[in-house]
């Protein structure tokens, strides 16, 4: 197959999440996102701006950036399919289910680290 240098803007990649559950459980709960295509240099971008702060976390010091999971998980989710409310009814993608999303606990971590996971080709095992 050919390379293709004008690739579509977004494409979709399965999430999975471990929630709370009762009994002291954790439920995997999964859903295909709709990712951004990012040009490679925002990529570089939020990388340098993701280590400045582990680094500053690591000296118990404040970051001095912006950048936050949320904020990041907003710029990268574009769409979804798999999300249903509390009866079972597909919730459209819309800036504001969107909202209410990047609110559950550790979700917008969870999208991130697809997010890099589905840019880097994993080792095949032999």
């Amino acid at each position: 197959m050919a390379f293709v240098l004008k690739q579509s803007d977004s494409y979709t990649w399965p999430v999975s999440i471990k929630l709370p559950a009762n009994g002291g459980k954790r439920e995997r709960q999964t859903f295909d996102a709709e990712f951004k295509r990012l040009p490679q240099s925002r990529i570089n971008e939020i990388q340098e701006e993701v280590q400045k702060r582990i680094k500053a976390v690591e000296r118990n010091e404040q970051p001095a950036d912006e950048i936050s999971d949320v904020s990041i998980a907003d710029e990268i989710l574009v769409g979804w399919d798999g999300i249903v409310d509390g009866d079972g009814e597909a919730v459209p993608y819309s800036k504001a289910a969107k909202a209410q999303l990047l609110e559950v606990p550790m979700l917008a971590g969870a999208l991130i680290t697809t997010y890099f996971e589905s840019l880097a080709e994993q080792k095949q095992k032999n």
